[in-house]
């Protein structure tokens, strides 16, 4: 099996260089901050870490500009809170009824299933390694467009059943690692929108700044566990009285520390670095469960080790204690990280342009059939949290050859396939609709299958 570059230091490398041309360009752009009001709430706490990988693009071709990137001026139509109020925005945006907030009596598993096939609002509030003052420039950083009623009303009307929203809560940060009260409440607003759209919400902590690695060092590790604390203990608390369409996911794919343990060095080191994951996961869920209300009951996300296939599936990695008994395990897919991820040679492999032979079928066959065997088979739900790949000097075809061979794989077995996507990358948020009807139509049909 083709290694996935998300655990290849030389792919990190890659990354961190989109991700710095995108930042500079971000920054001579103006962020969309013209006319924007400063809710900076104070100065950021740090934690002197390396700067980490994340890149801003993965499905993205981030050599492509968009027209739909207008991240000059928020739209008028904006969901909720950005700058200033505008008509036509946050009224259209109901808060959860009392009613809805009931739990129901069901199963993760249950839970998991139901959810169909979903998808992710990338670069959007997980945009970060520039610096703005404003929500709108945060959210507009990557070429977003701001996210309006229209926008996700298109996402629900294409059949996806759960939106992926990955937020880089430390952008807008102020002393004691307090999230800044307009950004939660943007953040607030687009969940509110998309469950008024019928859809479920997984809401995480993604890759913000690199501040992770700092829990592999004993000097930082109090420090970042402190700081992981107070974000969850404001989410929980923010979001506290939702009802179960609304799940925590624990963290993005940063789970892993190649200064503890590196996959192609041995296995020194080996089981610290799992430990401190499994004991992250554990953190997680004892702050959700501790915090009450409907979070006693809510479905949890917990993150795999790197989300990769097969170092999720290691022995070492545990899912953590849970009274509730309410969790599902998250890993991502980019196999063979040669198509999916490289749209050009790069020094760590060469750009793969077409996919589909007979080998490359029974590679994601034998994947799936992994977490299957080894989670859903126990009684543990698997959401594939991203699935995805670049489009540029790709064969035709070949894209939706693998995306929807995919998503069929990992439906069929039980797992709940989540593409990533990006502005105008497979759906084009300006217009409000997916790019090619054939893709989603392949997508969808997975919903035909009885499982």
């Amino acid at each position: 099996m083709v290694k996935n570059i998300f655990e290849n230091k030389k792919g990190k490398n890659w990354k961190k260089l989109i991700c710095v041309l995108l930042s500079a360009s971000v920054i001579s752009a103006g962020c969309g901050e013209k006319n924007n009001e400063d809710v900076n709430s104070g100065t950021q706490p740090t934690i002197e870490v390396t700067q980490g990988s994340k890149e801003p693009t993965k499905a993205a071709d981030a050599t492509e500009p968009t027209k739909a990137a207008d991240s000059t001026q928020p739209t008028k139509e904006a969901v909720g809170d950005t700058t200033e109020p505008t008509k036509g925005a946050s009224e259209d945006v109901a808060e959860p009824t009392k009613e809805a907030a009931a739990m129901r009596d069901m199963t993760t598993m249950e839970y998991v299933q139901s959810l169909g096939v979903g998808i992710n609002l990338g670069n959007t509030f997980e945009s970060c390694g520039f610096e703005s003052t404003t929500v709108t420039g945060y959210e507009t950083g990557w070429g977003s467009p701001a996210i309006t009623p229209k926008i996700l009303e298109g996402y629900a009307k294409c059949g996806f059943g759960v939106m992926r929203i990955p937020v880089a809560w430390s952008n807008l940060m102020g002393d004691d690692y307090t999230i800044n009260e307009k950004y939660l409440k943007r953040v607030k607003s687009v969940v509110d929108c998309v469950l008024n759209n019928d859809m479920c919400v997984i809401l995480n902590i993604h890759w913000d700044g690199g501040w992770w690695t700092g829990f592999s060092e004993p000097d930082k590790k109090d420090e970042c566990m402190y700081k992981y604390e107070r974000i969850w203990t404001q989410l929980t608390e923010a979001f506290g009285d939702y009802d179960d369409r609304l799940m925590f996911e624990s963290l993005n794919e940063e789970g892993c520390w190649e200064n503890i343990w590196n996959r192609y060095g041995g296995t020194q080191g080996k089981e610290e670095a799992y430990a401190l994951l499994n004991e992250i996961n554990q953190k997680f869920v004892d702050i959700v469960r501790g915090s009450g209300g409907n979070n006693a009951l809510r479905h949890l996300l917990v993150a795999g080790y790197a989300t990769d296939i097969e170092l999720t599936c290691d022995e070492l990695f545990l899912m953590p204690q849970d009274p509730a008994g309410r969790m599902a395990v998250s890993v991502h897919y980019y196999t063979p990280s040669t198509f999916a991820i490289l749209d050009e040679d790069a020094s760590w492999g060469k750009m793969q342009p077409d996919w589909g032979t007979e080998e490359e079928y029974e590679a994601l066959y034998k994947n799936m059939d992994m977490m299957k065997e080894h989670f859903i088979d126990k009684g543990i739900p698997v959401i594939v949290g991203e699935f995805g790949s670049v489009t540029k000097n790709k064969v035709e075809g070949a894209v939706n050859r693998y995306l929807t061979a995919v998503c069929d794989a990992a439906y069929r077995r039980g797992l709940c396939p989540v593409l990533w996507d990006v502005t105008n990358v497979f759906y084009n948020r300006s217009a409000a609709k997916f790019i090619d009807e054939e893709l989603l139509s392949g997508l969808m049909s997975v919903l035909e299958i009885e499982r």
